[in-house]
């Protein structure tokens, strides 16, 4: 694969470590040579940088799997999945798991991306339905436009919700930035 045909998602190999582009800008200029101007996640250790590649910078491409798995349970510094299909059992370290078990419910199915055989990345649904547990209750005259309060859900995490959103309200959440989309 070269740069030129990085795309949001991409997986590749350089230095010996595993990136995913985050998104990508094909640039050319006059009397310039065309480069990418490229957003990278280290997929192991989840760093951001951007870096600027020729367009024809070549990188071995990366065969990868993707499989959902459901949560099973916690062990201590230990988190189980499981196939929906098939029972197999994955068992993966607390600190790779964490930022997906945020939202965690009954009947998520986690998406797993493993390379080699070795789990680099777990994602949670692009976007999961939470109960607000707590809010302090909006009053008249906090109708703000865009104005924006702090709410617990049902999985711990803290949200930033409209003043009209209430505890006890179902929300939906968009997973990738943490942010609040629609009452439900």
């Amino acid at each position: 694969m070269t740069a030129g045909e990085f795309r949001a998602g991409s997986i590749f190999k350089m230095d010996n470590k595993f990136y995913q582009v985050v998104e990508s800008l094909h640039v050319s200029q006059p009397r310039m040579a065309a480069f990418v101007r490229a957003k990278i996640k280290n997929v192991e250790n989840g760093a951001v940088q951007e870096k600027r590649f020729n367009v024809g910078d070549y990188f071995p491409e990366v065969d990868f799997v993707r499989k959902d798995l459901l949560f099973s349970y916690e062990d201590g510094n230990i988190v189980h999945f499981v196939d929906g299909e098939t029972w197999e059992e994955t068992i993966v370290d607390k600190t790779l798991a964490q930022d997906a078990l945020k939202y965690n419910q009954e009947g998520i199915a986690f998406t797993f991306t493993s390379v080699d055989g070795k789990i680099i990345s777990i994602a949670p649904p692009t976007f999961v339905v939470l109960t607000v547990t707590q809010t302090d209750p909006s009053t008249a005259g906090d109708t703000v436009k865009n104005a924006l309060k702090p709410a617990t859900m049902e999985t711990g995490i803290n949200i930033n919700v409209p003043m009209f959103v209430n505890s006890g309200d179902k929300i939906k959440v968009d997973t990738r930035d943490g942010s609040y989309v629609s009452r439900v």
